[in-house]
């Protein structure tokens, strides 16, 4: 089964600032350094699943400034589809701004822009839809409509109504959080953890560096991380969904869509920026097979 992921969410454009202190109320300090990247969940992984050379298509807000940083033309040479993109050209793509100093203390601030119009807008009608941070209410309107939904409420969670994040949970059928969110998750909806299992076919939970789980009904795949020289933690849960979601779509077993998901996400930690080092297939089986052995063929799954 090979098909056209569609991924909802967040375009933005990330600044990283180097600063000497994080400056406090009424305080100033000085800038180092600052960079540019593209970024933003959502196209974080639609153009990682492009470059490993699946079908992804990007649906989100984006301003008169995703052709003028040359984003839109950066999107376009790795594949993804851009045809349900929302062009707002009056307003801003979205923007994230992350002050480091030299102790590795953040502050971090999000400017929502194009994306703050996501609850205005009717989504369309796809088939199988990755939903990533975005507005609660058009998340729960394209739940509805899609055949296959994969949600992850990532750090958006805290916008979300009890009764929207049940709407999209009744039409989940693959879960995504991290230790914490999942528990968030149970909170919000007074649910227990086997409630969730009883209720999504598969959830995966993510534990920073003891690498990731993933839960069905009767099984439960333990995924170690692969061990490179980290220097950017930022964007490595895209990647991994990304990784998860094609293979799971090509017809992997749970167990190796983890693996390959957390192959993937290797790459992402190993340079500044979300999408500066993403792998094509041919380098992540590379990799998979270093760590976990040879990647077997579909015909012998």
């Amino acid at each position: 089964m090979c098909e056209t992921i569609s991924i909802v969410g967040h375009t933005a454009l990330d600044y990283l600032f180097d600063v000497k202190n994080i400056a406090g109320p009424n305080e100033s300090s000085p800038i180092i350094d600052y960079r540019e990247f593209y970024g933003g969940g959502a196209a974080n992984i639609a153009v990682a699943i492009a470059i490993l050379g699946g079908k992804s298509q990007l649906i989100s807000p984006v301003g008169a400034d995703f052709k003028s940083s040359g984003y839109d033309d950066h999107m376009g040479s790795t594949g993804v589809d851009l045809s349900l993109l929302y062009r707002m050209d009056t307003e801003k793509t979205a923007k994230a701004f992350v002050f480091t100093d030299k102790e590795h203390n953040q502050s971090s601030y999000f400017y929502w822009g194009a994306s703050a119009h996501l609850k205005e807008l009717e989504p369309p009608t796809v088939d199988f839809v990755h939903l990533a941070t975005a507005d609660a209410t058009f998340n729960s309107r394209i739940a509805k409509k899609a055949r296959f939904v994969s949600f992850d409420p990532g750090q958006d969670l805290v916008t979300y109504s009890k009764e929207h994040l049940e709407s999209i949970l009744e039409n989940t059928d693959i879960l995504f959080s991290n230790r914490h969110e999942i528990k968030r998750v149970c909170e919000m909806t007074g649910r227990s953890f086997l409630d969730i299992k009883r209720m999504i076919d598969v959830i995966v939970v993510t534990y920073d560096s003891e690498g990731s789980r993933i839960y069905t009904g009767t099984e439960e795949h333990v995924i170690p991380v692969v061990p490179v020289s980290a220097l950017d933690p930022t964007g490595a849960g895209d990647a991994y969904r990304a990784g998860f979601l094609l293979a799971y779509t090509r017809g992997y077993p749970l167990g190796t869509c983890g693996r390959i998901g957390a192959t993937v996400a290797s790459f992402a930690v190993q340079t500044i920026g979300c999408q500066t080092d993403l792998p094509t297939w041919e380098k992540m089986e590379s990799r998979f097979t270093k760590h976990f052995g040879r990647l077997a063929s579909l015909s012998t799954q």
